[in-house]
């Protein structure tokens, strides 16, 4: 494989070219020497005609693209960023190099790159003078970003008496995203479903043993979100990130698998729109005040969706869950605080702590002296919560599944996990009037 410094020095410039608004998609265009790449978006074209301001709109496009390019970018890391089709004063130049530097820390971490925020990229645009546009919008009720698990299904209940004024936001849809919005009540008119492809360039040259690796993907969902809000008319994006997205990956470091779920990118988005689009519609996550605990133990009086939803993407395809890997481990552990091993194997198709070979995934998971897998997982305490009540659901039982077992006998039988039934994170941005909707 090609290394950063080799490839950097072959390439020494992405270009972002240029981008198109057609009636029912969006194409950007990026070129590194003879590499092209247009990825696509395909929605149906009534759903961006209504858009109040099409200077606006256009200027959100040309942003989403720049949310799209570093999945291009990383293949080659050039050092100059050059943006051919667009304007960006330096407030906004040094918000993109955070988001990518900081959403890249694992991308770089697994493929060995020592870099810095200074050096790894040059952002030039075109021109400095961006456009402004007034906070003038009237807009009502939510748009639900729909991921297919469990965080988004509370979400989509904790807002139902809003249902009326909503509508679901699905990147790609497929089984388990449309059966959590179907099983919420919201029909086919209340569901905006869009189609983002990658462009095959990028895979062949990933198979050519340029870099790949995690991208701040949920970047590219505030913005297409934000798109399809404003011109659905809707006041609110209500995302469904927690307070647990915060911790990072890798003891000792700020390198965080999650980071464009955080609260950190959170405020920064809320900025750059308030600042660049006018401020509405409002970005914020309405699951931010909870923990992954307080998630789960609210999911599951909502059993109706125990058919549907998944969350894992090994499985994602053929909406399954794999039952192989460090997510769906860890939604099984967070669960079986709560449900019976029957119920769990109805869902998943085995007892995932019965074992032996997911061992070192469970030990990343639990103990602080492993790193966390690069999932979107909750925090070590909140996982030896679960498993604490898990054990305890099960004491009458007289026997404790394998994982289970060994985790007890390995316990300090005085360590007790920290309670987080009325855990509450202020650091959040709950519009006050819904902020009594998360009171357990």
């Amino acid at each position: 494989m090609a290394n950063f410094e080799q490839l950097r020095a072959q390439h020494k410039e992405f270009i972002y070219e240029g981008y198109e608004i057609n009636e029912d998609s969006f194409v950007f265009h990026f070129r590194i020497d003879d590499y092209i790449f247009a990825p696509c978006w395909q929605f149906s074209s009534e759903l961006i005609q209504n858009a109040a301001d099409k200077e606006l709109l256009n200027y959100a496009v040309f942003s989403l693209g720049m949310a799209e390019l570093v999945s291009y970018w990383k293949c080659a890391c050039p050092p100059v960023v050059r943006v051919n089709c667009g304007s960006l004063d330096n407030e906004q130049i040094n918000w993109w190099k955070k988001l990518y530097f900081n959403g890249l820390g694992e991308f770089f971490y697994r493929n060995g790159i020592k870099t810095d925020i200074e050096s790894f990229m040059q952002i030039i645009p075109c021109s400095d003078k961006v456009p402004h546009f007034p906070a003038a919008y009237s807009g009502e009720g939510f748009m639900i970003p729909v991921g297919g698990g469990k965080d988004s299904v509370v979400t989509l209940e904790l807002l139902s008496e809003y249902h009326d004024i909503n509508s679901c936001f699905i990147i790609n849809p497929r089984g388990a995203t449309l059966g959590c919005a179907h099983t919420a009540g919201y029909d086919d008119s209340q569901i905006i479903g869009v189609r983002r492809t990658i462009d095959k360039q990028l895979l062949e040259l990933n198979k050519q043993g340029y870099l790949n690796g995690h991208t701040p993907l949920s970047s590219v969902i505030a913005f297409s979100s934000w798109i399809f809000a404003y011109c659905g008319n809707r006041k609110y994006i209500a995302l469904s990130n927690e307070s647990s997205a915060n911790e990072s990956n890798v003891s000792g470091t700020k390198i965080n698998h999650q980071y464009s779920k955080s609260t950190e990118f959170e405020a920064d988005f809320r900025n750059y729109t308030s600042k660049y689009f006018g401020g509405y519609p409002e970005y914020f996550s309405m699951l931010r005040p909870w923990s992954e605990w307080q998630i789960a133990k609210k999911f599951v009086q909502y059993p109706k969706y125990f058919p549907v939803f998944q969350s894992c993407n090994l499985g994602s395809k053929t909406d399954t869950w794999c039952s192989n890997c460090a997510k769906c481990l860890y939604v099984y552990i967070m669960l079986s605080a709560f449900l019976t091993d029957e119920q769990l194997i109805k869902i998943f198709g085995k007892n995932m702590l019965e074992g032996e070979e997911y061992q070192e995934l469970f030990n990343g998971l639990v103990y602080q002296d492993y790193d966390k897998p690069f999932e979107c997982v909750g925090t070590k305490n909140e996982i030896n919560l679960a498993l604490y009540n898990a054990a305890k659901r099960r004491e009458s039982s007289g026997s404790l599944p394998l994982l289970l077992k060994r985790y007890i006998e390995r316990k300090d039988k005085n360590d007790k996990p920290e309670e987080l039934d009325t855990f509450f994170d202020d650091n959040n941005f709950v519009p006050g009037e819904f902020l009594s909707l998360l009171k357990l």
